[in-house]
């Protein structure tokens, strides 16, 4: 079985790479030359664990290859996935053209049969109008080619996705003919030995599938929020509240942890385009509109603990910024909140040190100069007047508080992801401020 994957994003590469995994032959196409022969050498362009040993091992199997044409790879090819990007407007809608015009080549060139299958996250109505369009080029060339659109959204979590991928929790399928959910039942088959199925339904419904999902886990997330900075007026404690309604089956123990707000490509972009594609429509979707104000005004909130501690006299102050990414174990800082509190810190005036793991090369871009790259976590701390740890990875964790209080010019911690115990931290003579502790409430 062969599939051609077009868009070789951090969707298009992981799925590619995972088809192959399983014997698919597969080509992935983009139209980045330099970045098709960097991924031909096994040189991939982002972080995500698993993923570039995978890729070198498919690539040297000869079953994962790399082009720049959609033309000269449609010969053979039963189903196409469509993986491009789909960027936000100024509206919030999302933008379809590179969409469109993948469809407008495939229409163009397809010799045969194909299953066309959207795999970008797209609005609801997408799949038919890759249709109309792959209809629109075959009608001009007066081609009589069958061929079937389907919707396959995908549910990878960045730092995970590999895992996700090749063990999915779910396989959401939109189709509209037996001929489609055969060809790609088959495809997903090496998925299904774990004992999941997939679920078929109308496009539509798939299409909104996707959107539902992320929405859902924001709301979540920005609900605990919300609790959190009333936990700081009222003097309860955000943790213990979690545990006490994680506790409760139908409401579970995921997606509960209070912090500095969510951030990364997917939840940020789906809230605003499903927000768009329901006030097209007429409804407002209040609910959704408020956990994306809820998360713009948290990533404020650690910025205004800071500012109160010191009274609004942050110019010239050193602070130590943990964690660049959005979360742990990815290099992606679109949205972070990191940035955010970047921003405003030297806004105020202070200094600013950092370090990430893994996110550095990518924050460069974005920061510049304006901060300091530290060499390790401890380097970032030095001279500081504070740790302020915005992504909890896993080395941030358990640090070694001792050579903190020595490197540190001041003993105050701003927990931004509630990782550290203030007891034991107090104890040792730090100052510690979390998301939702019960104590030092903003003032």
């Amino acid at each position: 079985m062969k599939t051609l994957i077009i868009g070789t994003g951090y969707v298009g590469l992981v799925t590619g790479t995972c088809f192959a995994e399983t014997g698919i032959d597969v080509v992935c196409v983009d139209i980045d030359q330099k970045k098709i022969d960097k991924l031909n050498k096994g040189i991939v362009p982002i972080y995500e664990p698993d993923l570039e040993p995978m890729v070198k091992r498919n690539l040297q199997k000869n079953r994962l290859t790399f082009s720049t044409s959609i033309k000269d790879n449609l010969g053979d090819i039963e189903t196409v996935f469509i993986a491009v990007g789909t960027p936000p407007g100024e509206d919030g809608s999302a933008d379809l053209s590179h969409v469109i015009t993948v469809a407008r080549e495939i229409g163009r060139y397809m010799e045969r049969y194909l299953v066309i299958v959207t795999k970008s996250t797209v609005p609801i109505g997408t799949s038919k109008l890759v249709k109309e369009t792959v209809q629109e080029e075959l009608n001009r060339r007066q081609a009589k080619i069958g061929f079937d659109v389907a919707s396959n959204p995908e549910f990878l979590k960045e730092g995970a996705a590999v895992e996700d991928f090749l063990n999915p929790d779910r396989i959401i399928l939109g189709i509209e003919s037996e001929t489609a959910r055969k060809i790609l039942d088959r495809l997903y088959h090496p998925f299904l030995l774990s004992g999941r199925s997939i679920i078929h339904m109308d496009i539509p419904s798939a299409e909104l599938t996707k959107y539902a999902a992320n929405c859902m886990l924001a709301t979540k997330i920005s609900f605990m929020n919300d609790l959190a900075n009333l936990c700081d007026l009222v003097g309860a404690d955000i943790n213990s509240v979690r545990q006490g309604i994680g506790s409760d089956p139908r409401i579970g123990n995921r997606f509960i942890n209070a912090g500095v707000g969510f951030g990364g490509s997917c939840f940020p972009k789906d809230l605003r385009a499903l927000i768009k594609t329901a006030g097209d429509f007429g409804y407002p979707l209040e609910l959704i509109k408020a956990a994306e104000n809820v998360n713009k005004k948290q990533k404020e909130v650690l910025f205004r603990k800071i500012s109160s501690h010191f009274r609004g006299e942050l110019k010239n102050r050193v602070f130590g910024v943990w964690g660049l990414s959005f979360k742990p174990d990815t290099d992606d800082i679109r949205e972070a909140p990191s940035l955010k509190i970047i921003e405003q810190l030297i806004k105020a005036g202070a200094m600013v040190r950092v370090y990430d793991p893994v996110a550095m090369p990518e924050a460069r871009i974005v920061l510049g100069d304006q901060v300091v790259y530290g060499h390790d976590m401890y380097d970032a701390l030095m001279e500081a007047s504070a740790l302020v740890l915005v992504t909890e990875w896993s080395e941030f964790r358990i640090p070694n508080f001792r050579l903190l209080g020595q490197i540190m010019k001041e003993r105050i911690i701003f927990d931004g992801r509630n990782i550290y115990d203030p007891a034991e931290l107090e104890e040792m003579g730090f100052t510690y401020y979390g998301i939702g502790r019960g104590k030092k409430a903003i003032e």
